[in-house]
């Protein structure tokens, strides 16, 4: 047993709770145990279609949208909280006895049902064995296609032969889109049917019209001996997927018409003792009979699966590869190398599309989301940042502003945005946002940055880039000088950004004049940066413009400090959120790191700031975003009062920022707290209590309960999340150093103490960097001499210039 003690609150655990535990050498999660708290999911696919899946085969599918392109049907927030899915049921024909190749949904008891799961890199593998059957069932989906595969390998332990029936079943959609299949049950029950051609259930959707809409299941390698398309017939009344009627009674070939559709198809094998077969399912959208015919014919041959598989581990291995660590710390290298990083692609990917709690209703992707979610890969595909960096300028508005919501089929140079005017805009009622946030755009800069600086592509600046509206164009640094722009004109009555419709906190709303002490903090480091780049262009003219926006900055900024902290900002009739004499909310988070991210607080007032951070809003599980809750002092614009105590935006641990909060730390060459603060939000710390913490011990979760909490620790809403990006940021540049620059890279550690000596190995702009890094002396920071290929160098910077293919570098503290 651990105890924790804060002040009046005591909070222990009980470290006895395991489900799995990590294999690093095969970039894998295991779990032993199926009864996970909570279901443990895993992402399949790509942009093009997209598929989650639990530890006991929940999960749902989608063709490009969560919210427009649905294949197979998910129940939320139900009880059981993990069903339906992608089932393999297997039956023994001689007692009738049956089980599924996932523990769900029939739930053996677990004394006598074994089960494991490895969730890997974009595939998933749930191997069981139950009275002498072991079954082996591999989720994928192939690189680049709009279909997924089951591919089953059903084996006989035995000692006698076995005759067994198997049969793969998921519950098809009967609209494509998310809520009219929940809700709309007067027209979609109305709109498909399914066939039973050869070896697939072919499910048509509005038919007469649109022939070639609609969903399938198939099977190759195996014979199908009995099918079912109705759902309702399927599962039978008054029952559930654990006792379905069609597996207790085998399929009758019932096809839907005016129902719930499904498809299910039952082979009967025959199986020798330590015989295997194999059955392959494919499941996908929108396909011709042609196209599935010829996908099924594909996985006829029986080396089909292996060489996807293959192709799938090289691709997302070879990204995973380009940094790897070797640390004291078997969490942290679990984390840097591929779970966190694993997260941040996934999170690219489908920003916050579609997980089990969100349920795919966001028809596009979060501007402010998207370009901090870009940060966490730039350092493993600096290509992939690229594209999407393009594509996020290009839903720039001409004034500079971000589009708050960008569609999946934006236009760029074609689109409406928001009349802040008018909240009956087409935009507004197209999106649902009426009006522009203050931070969306100012997100650009550090991501930009990190690009350019990593890949070495200064050429980027100069690429002409449509912004969203009116056809115009410009090049990447005309948007950035938008951007600018844009924040200066919308300034608040004391000078800083105004609040606008809100800032990152979206349950923070100052009002359209109202002032954000942590967007001023970002509209300081974004004027840093562009005058790098402007000082580069020789814009003088600009870079003297920008000196005089940085030097009222400073005089608005310094009159924020409050003793040992930074206020929040100003509401619209002069109030201050965030004085330390509040009742309620009288610290807050953000302010506090970027200050010292910005590089706009003095020294003394950043360790003041962070010293007043872990006094009064750490918990052993991270720091909240704010402390004490609004329970009575609330204000209109402080919606995040709708929250429980200590729970999402009051006063919760907002997980996002605790890695604004490691990289700060690490600025300030506190390697022992940033390791700290690294230790509490890691989702690997706790994999021993699993119990208590709920989400997966292997990917951020968007918040946790903070100390008013009767469940303080408990962590909610798993994978789609900006934690991933921030933390991987403030991991690798700010413990681990890695701080790529114009003409070459700094390695800069702000490590705990303890490490004596830990390895990296990075891609750096295509050459390989074989890093050692010796701390004798017990550092926390502060180099004292850089070798790189047998010879010291001045300072810390190494010059792209003396790189060779692959290089020896020590870092010595």
């Amino acid at each position: 047993m651990k105890q924790f003690v804060y002040g009046e609150y005591n909070i222990k655990e009980d470290f006895l709770m395991n489900y799995g535990h990590f294999d690093l050498e095969n970039k894998e999660y295991v779990i032993t145990r199926p009864d996970t708290p909570s279901a443990w999911a895993n992402y399949l696919g790509s942009p093009e279609y997209g598929a989650i899946i639990s530890n006991n085969a929940g999960g749902y599918s989608f063709v490009k949208s969560g919210a427009n392109g649905r294949v197979i049907r998910y129940r939320f927030n139900a009880v059981p909280n993990d069903q339906p899915g992608r089932y393999v049921y297997i039956k023994d024909a001689e007692d009738n006895d049956f089980w599924s190749a996932s523990w769900a949904p029939v739930c053996k008891p677990l004394d006598s049902y074994k089960s494991e799961c490895r969730h890997g890199t974009a595939y998933t593998v749930i191997t069981s064995e139950y009275k002498k059957i072991k079954s082996e069932v591999t989720y994928y989906v192939p690189m680049d296609a709009t279909y997924e595969v089951w591919a089953a390998k059903i084996t006989n332990t035995d000692t006698k032969p076995r005759k067994l029936s198997v049969t793969g079943y998921c519950e098809f959609v009967n609209d494509p889109n998310y809520e009219q299949d929940q809700v709309n049950l007067q027209y979609t029950l109305f709109i498909t049917r399914t066939y039973f051609k050869n070896k697939y259930i072919h499910q048509m959707q509005n038919e007469i019209y649109n022939p070639n809409s609609g969903r399938f299941l198939g099977l190759a390698s195996a014979k199908v001996d009995a099918y079912c398309g109705d759902r309702d017939a399927f599962v039978g009344s008054y029952r559930t997927y654990n006792n379905p009627k069609g597996i207790e009674e085998g399929l009758k070939g019932d096809l839907n018409y005016n129902t719930n559709s499904c498809g299910a198809l039952q082979s009967d094998i025959v199986l020798q003792p330590g015989e295997t077969k194999v059955l392959t399912y494919v499941l996908g959208g929108q396909k011709t009979e042609a196209e599935i015919e010829a996908i099924i014919a594909k996985y006829e041959n029986e080396n089909a699966v292996e060489k996807d598989l293959a192709e799938l581990k090289n691709y997302w291995h070879s990204k995973l590869d380009n940094l790897q660590v070797n640390t004291p710390d078997a969490d942290f290298n679990n984390m840097v190398n591929v779970w966190n990083a694993y997260n941040c692609f996934i999170t690219f990917i489908w920003s916050r599309a579609a997980s089990f709690q969100y349920c795919g209703l966001r028809n596009g992707f979060g501007y402010r989301d998207t370009v901090q979610d870009i940060q966490g890969v730039i350092h493993l595909a600096p290509e992939m940042a690229k594209k999407q960096i393009v594509f996020m300028l290009s839903a720039q508005v001409t004034n500079g502003a971000g589009l708050p919501l960008v569609k999946y089929d934006h236009k760029a140079g074609q689109e409406n945005h928001p009349d802040e005017n008018d909240e009956n805009s087409v935009y507004a009622k197209q999106t649902g946002h009426p009006s522009y946030r203050a931070d969306d755009a100012l997100w650009l800069f550090p991501t930009v940055y990190k690009y350019i600086s990593e890949s070495g592509d200064h050429a980027f600046l100069d690429e002409v880039i449509s912004y969203a509206n009116d056809g115009e164009s410009g090049t990447v640094y005309d948007h950035l000088k938008r951007a600018i722009d844009f924040s200066m004109n919308h300034l608040g009555n004391h000078g800083m950004p105004a609040g606008l419709h809100a800032d990152w906190n979206d349950c923070l709303r100052l009002g359209k004049k109202g002032e954000s002490t942590f967007v001023a903090f970002q509209l300081v480091y974004a004027v840093k940066i562009l005058k790098t780049y402007a000082l580069e262009k020789n814009d003088a003219e600009y870079a003297k413009y920008l000196d005089e926006v940085k030097a009222k900055l400073d005089e608005i900024l310094s009159a924020c400090w409050n003793e040992d902290r930074w206020i929040r900002g100003y509401k619209e009739d002069g109030t201050v959120i965030g004085q330390r004499t509040d009742p309620e909310a009288s610290m807050w988070l953000n302010p506090q790191s970027w200050s010292v991210i910005s590089g706009f607080a003095s020294k003394e007032q950043a360790e003041k700031a962070m010293d007043s951070v872990e006094r009064e809003l750490n918990t052993p599980y991270g720091a909240m975003v704010m402390y004490p809750p609004y329970v009575k002092h609330g204000f209109d614009g402080a919606l995040m009062q709708c929250f429980n105590k200590c729970t999402k935006e009051n006063a919760g641990i907002f997980s996002q920022p605790q890695g604004w909060l490691i990289l700060a730390e690490s600025k300030l060459g506190h390697g022992n707290r940033a390791y700290k603060y690294w230790k509490e939000a890691a989702p690997a710390t706790y994999n021993e209590n699993a119990e208590h913490r709920v989400l997966e011990p292997y990917v951020y979760g968007q918040f946790v309960e903070g100390k008013d909490s009767p469940f303080a620790g408990r962590a909610h809403v798993h994978w789609l999340t900006g934690t991933a990006s921030t933390v991987m940021v403030g991991t690798t540049e700010g413990i681990l150093g890695l701080n790529p620059e114009t003409k070459g890279i700094v390695i800069d550690p702000s490590i705990p103490s303890e490490w004596k000596e830990y390895t990296m190995k990075k891609t750096f702009r295509g050459k390989k960097l074989n890093v050692t890094v010796k701390n004798p002396n017990g550092s926390e920071h502060g180099v004292k001499s850089v070798t790189v290929n047998g010879e010291k160098i001045e300072g810390k910077l190494i010059l792209d210039s003396i790189l060779k293919a692959e290089n020896d570098i020590v870092i010595e503290l």
